[in-house]
């Protein structure tokens, strides 16, 4: 019993793979059946971001170059990681952070680097957009991040109940949306 009530106290920096006890994940909304409020939050979010970019100071001339440069690469890695992701789900592919019934726990590819290349590559790519636009694009950056990974909690708590097996795929591929990173 003693080990039982250890393993419930254990918090998100316990574990590395950032995987809470179940009964912090029902903290989070549904936002819908499937989870429809956190697609639509997202995706004001990553508007926001662009909006902010376009109408913001831009960065000083100085910099303009090397955040070009870097942003370059940010970008890459980004679209890599949505295409891969997107293709690695196939047909589980949903625009919802609730799984799709009869799926099964991807681990191959992108999946193999991080839990979340979709969200990890939306990332990368909004702060490339962030580094060619304004440093003010980066306030909305930063509050899509933390949004975003309260989105995946809230997404693992759904795969955990759907799939026996995710616990071990967390406990395998430890970062969530950059490989290496986060």
């Amino acid at each position: 019993m003693m080990a039982d009530v250890s393993d419930r106290s254990r918090t998100a920096a316990d574990d590395p793979g950032g995987l809470e006890p179940a009964g912090r994940h029902g903290r989070l909304p549904s936002l819908g059946r499937r989870g429809e409020g956190w697609a639509v939050l997202q995706l004001v979010l990553i508007a926001a971001i662009v909006a902010t970019g376009l109408i913001a100071p831009p960065w000083p001339a100085g910099l303009r170059i090397p955040l070009a440069i870097g942003a370059a690469l940010l970008a890459a890695g980004g679209a890599y990681l949505l295409v891969a992701g997107g293709a690695g789900l196939g047909r589980q592919l949903t625009p919802f952070p609730k799984p799709v019934a009869e799926g099964a726990v991807r681990r191959g590819g992108a999946y193999g680097l991080v839990r979340h290349p979709m969200y990890g590559g939306a990332l990368l790519l909004v702060l490339a957009w962030s580094l060619v636009s304004s440093p003010v694009a980066l306030v909305p950056w930063a509050l899509a991040a933390v949004f975003v990974d309260a989105k995946r909690r809230r997404e693992e708590s759904w795969l955990l109940e759907e799939y026996a097996d995710y616990a071990d795929y967390v406990r395998q591929v430890r970062r969530r949306f950059i490989p290496g990173v986060w």
